[in-house]
């Protein structure tokens, strides 16, 4: 009976010590700091959006122009930030981009919530001194973008991998968790701050945002202290180590530099210049040598990605971010020019993110009884699916679409000043809209039938969330799997830019047609981009699988998983 109770105690502390590890773990304080940066990420990206619609005059013009702006700025300075991650140590890089990316949101909360009491006081929706605030709000909202770019790519790219080691199966449970993270601030950040500018105010708002990213800061920055401390291999970068091997062991056997692992197969070409670049670090360099030294690694890092294996799968992920289909900016200006306060549109971002969480544990699910590259063919069959909800609802009652208006009517009356309709057109923009018919309908009834259009359009971007994170964390893992350490940051790097290059499309499109009567065909050519982006990965799905892309199961992954059984998904 004594040896009973003793064993008995000894579960108990070994539970206790369990549970006490896990919270203490490295694993833990990535998941922990995450959460913290993505709230204050979700509150500012949701924010901004309504505060330049607001600030415009009931125009998606500035949000397209913001967009613009933070595409444009990736797309041409992904690749330096990749290579600007490789060179520098992990801890220097986080931390950086850190205080960086906070201080920018702080700054840009101060900025606005001056805009908006000084509004309250005089109607100042013109001059000069509106339109300066709008550049800096635009230039210091851009840093902070590229410095969340930097921290993307050093936590999420890197240091995830680090921290689970050679384990696929820990890999992909952390890549699940931390979109899990994602969605759940996507569903309480929005809701929390929505609620605060509904029933507050905008310059409360501002506040509020500008206070937590101040807290989250300091939080934040100890936090992956206590990671890199408890996560030795951090301290060591691969070209790092690379380079101190070659110091002490000059004389290395040619049969081993002529057999590379898999996942050193690919072209290994950052890692070839960084060496030239170390080599001749001890001449002085001339000052056009040191100027065109960005042009070169935009380059090369361009070439590298190009000679992935994972080329195309990137590719795929990149054509789905030429859409007007997702809860950015212009969807939530969007909606907001249709009458959706921010209270609903919050409510609507925590569905879409319900929906992601969904396409996050069948991520796990699928990957473990299909493999990873079915996993990203079964969801893009779904995504394009729920997808053909938007197309039915450019062309149902309701809908706005109407290409008979000119595009730039608004782009007029804001630039000239002149009013673009003349009266009686102002006395019939409030009758509601058929389709392309406007009729005037009895004045005791409300607009059902817009009601109808509105509906079909986000239940096909909530239910394509499914598909959509199911995919981004199948492109994500190979990208993962595939690129050798020393080259994650410049590939992550260019893949931002590839993503931000079909980004800024986009925000192209809605420049050129920002009314929203031509939001119709805009989701037409939305859908169409990411049918184009599935086909790309159904190339490199069936190059890398062949025929057997269309099996459930095949005997290959029936193998791997009876001898190295997964761990049950973390949550």
């Amino acid at each position: 009976f004594g040896q009973s109770n003793m064993e008995s105690s000894a579960r108990k502390k070994t539970c206790c010590e369990s549970v006490r590890d896990f919270f203490t773990s490295a694993k833990f304080l990535i998941y922990v700091g995450h959460a913290l940066s993505t709230w204050g990420d979700r509150m500012w990206n949701f924010a901004v959006a309504v505060f330049l619609v607001e600030l415009y005059g009931n125009s998606l013009l500035l949000t397209a122009v913001y967009g613009l702006v933070v595409a444009g700025s990736v797309l041409l300075l992904g690749a330096i930030i990749g290579d600007w991650v490789d060179r520098n140590p992990r801890l220097k890089v986080a931390q950086t981009s850190l205080v960086v990316q906070n201080s920018c949101v702080i700054v840009c909360g101060i900025l606005l919530m001056v805009v908006f009491f000084r509004s309250q006081l005089v109607e100042l929706y013109n001059g000069w001194l509106l339109t300066t605030c709008y550049v800096l709000v635009i230039t210091i909202a851009n840093i902070a973008n590229l410095a969340s770019t930097a921290t993307s790519i050093t936590i999420q790219r890197d240091w995830v991998v680090v921290v689970a080691g050679q384990d696929s199966n820990k890999l992909a449970d952390m890549n699940a968790t931390v979109r899990i993270i994602d969605q759940l601030t996507n569903i309480l950040a929005p809701m929390l701050v929505g609620q605060i500018m509904a029933f507050g105010s905008h310059f409360i708002g501002c506040g509020f945002i500008s206070g937590w990213n101040l807290c989250s800061m300091f939080v934040e920055y100890t936090l992956l202290w206590k990671v890199y401390k408890l996560t030795p291999a951090l301290a060591v970068k691969a070209g790092q180590k690379e380079q101190q091997q070659e110091l002490k062991q000059l004389n290395v056997p040619k049969d081993l530099e002529g057999s590379p692992s898999p996942e050193e197969s690919s072209q290994p070409l950052m890692n070839e210049i960084s060496v030239l670049h170390d080599s001749n670090s001890p001449k002085k360099r001339s000052c056009c040598y040191q100027v065109t030294e960005p042009l070169r690694t935009f380059r090369s890092g361009w070439v590298a990605y190009y000679n992935q294996n994972i080329f195309l799968a990137g590719m795929s992920l990149a054509f789905l971010y030429m859409t007007v289909l997702g809860f950015d900016c212009i969807t939530t200006g969007y909606a907001y020019t249709q009458g959706l306060n921010g209270s609903i549109l919050s409510l609507l971002m925590g569905a879409s993110a319900v929906m992601g969480i969904c396409g996050t544990v069948a991520f796990t699910w699928i990957r473990k009884k299909c493999g990873l590259i079915r996993t990203g063919f079964v969801s893009g069959v779904a995504q394009l699916s729920c997808l053909m909800l938007c197309v039915a609802s450019v062309f149902v009652p309701g809908s706005p679409f109407d290409l008979g208006v000119s595009p730039f009517r608004d782009l007029y009356s804001h630039l000239l000043g002149e009013p673009d309709l003349p009266e009686v057109d102002h006395a019939l923009s409030a009758i509601p809209q058929v389709g392309n018919l406007t009729t005037a309908a009895p004045s005791g009834e409300p607009p059902l039938p817009s009601l109808l259009s509105v509906s079909l359009l986000f239940a096909g971007v909530i239910a394509a969330r499914v598909g959509l994170w199911s995919f981004d964390l199948t492109v994500t893992q190979l990208i993962q799997e595939n690129v050798i350490e020393s080259e994650r940051g410049v590939i992550n790097g260019v893949q931002n830019s590839m993503n931000y290059l079909l980004d800024l499309l986009h925000f192209i499109m809605v420049i050129l047609a920002p009314n929203p009567e031509a939001f119709g065909l805009l989701v037409i050519i939305s859908v169409s981009f990411v049918a184009m982006g599935h086909m790309m990965y159904f190339r490199f799905a069936f190059k890398s699988l062949g025929k057997r892309l269309f099996l459930c199961c095949s005997p290959e992954q029936k193998v791997e998983t009876v001898e190295t059984p997964s761990p049950p998904t973390t949550v």
